[in-house]
Protein backbone atom coordinates (compact mmCIF):
# COMPACT_ATOMS: atom_id res chain seq x y z
CA UNK A 1 0.00 0.00 0.00
CA UNK A 2 1.19 3.58 -0.63
CA UNK A 3 0.78 6.54 1.37
CA UNK A 4 2.53 10.11 2.24
CA UNK A 5 5.03 10.55 5.12
CA UNK A 6 2.92 13.45 7.39
CA UNK A 7 5.14 13.83 10.38
CA UNK A 8 8.49 12.36 11.79
CA UNK A 9 10.10 12.59 14.78
CA UNK A 10 13.74 11.50 14.34
CA UNK A 11 14.77 11.29 18.08
CA UNK A 12 11.50 8.75 18.62
CA UNK A 13 11.85 7.82 15.52
CA UNK A 14 7.90 7.48 14.88
CA UNK A 15 5.02 9.67 13.00
CA UNK A 16 2.38 9.40 10.46
CA UNK A 17 1.22 9.03 7.31
CA UNK A 18 -1.96 9.62 4.90
CA UNK A 19 -3.35 7.44 3.28
CA UNK A 20 -4.49 8.36 -0.18
CA UNK A 21 -7.83 9.49 1.37
CA UNK A 22 -6.30 11.59 3.70
CA UNK A 23 -7.02 9.23 7.05
CA UNK A 24 -3.88 9.73 9.20
CA UNK A 25 -2.30 6.07 10.39
CA UNK A 26 0.57 6.41 12.99
CA UNK A 27 3.83 4.46 12.78
CA UNK A 28 5.91 3.73 15.77
CA UNK A 29 9.86 3.07 16.02
CA UNK A 30 9.61 -1.09 15.05
CA UNK A 31 7.96 -0.30 11.75
CA UNK A 32 10.29 2.56 11.18
CA UNK A 33 13.55 0.21 11.76
CA UNK A 34 12.05 -2.68 9.31
CA UNK A 35 12.04 -0.72 6.47
CA UNK A 36 15.82 0.38 6.69
CA UNK A 37 15.16 3.89 6.26
CA UNK A 38 17.85 6.64 8.49
CA UNK A 39 15.22 9.63 8.06
CA UNK A 40 12.02 10.67 6.11
CA UNK A 41 10.42 14.09 5.37
CA UNK A 42 6.64 15.51 5.36
CA UNK A 43 5.63 14.86 1.45
CA UNK A 44 7.59 11.82 0.58
CA UNK A 45 5.88 8.60 -1.27
CA UNK A 46 6.16 6.14 1.02
CA UNK A 47 4.96 1.82 0.87
CA UNK A 48 3.54 0.46 4.03
CA UNK A 49 2.52 -2.40 5.15
CA UNK A 50 -0.14 -2.77 7.65
CA UNK A 51 -2.11 -5.26 9.26
CA UNK A 52 -5.43 -5.17 10.98
CA UNK A 53 -8.32 -3.08 10.12
CA UNK A 54 -10.46 0.13 11.26
CA UNK A 55 -9.02 1.56 14.17
CA UNK A 56 -6.83 -1.92 14.91
CA UNK A 57 -5.02 -0.77 11.47
CA UNK A 58 -1.32 -0.20 12.68
CA UNK A 59 1.53 0.11 10.39
CA UNK A 60 4.51 -2.59 10.56
CA UNK A 61 6.78 -1.37 7.79
CA UNK A 62 7.67 1.37 6.41
CA UNK A 63 9.71 2.33 3.32
CA UNK A 64 10.44 4.40 0.53
CA UNK A 65 8.25 3.72 -2.75
CA UNK A 66 10.43 3.14 -5.80
CA UNK A 67 9.60 2.96 -9.35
Amino acid sequence: MQATAYTYDPDSRSGSVLLDDGTPVPFSAPAFDAGGLRLLRPGQRVRIETEGEGDALRITLITLQTF
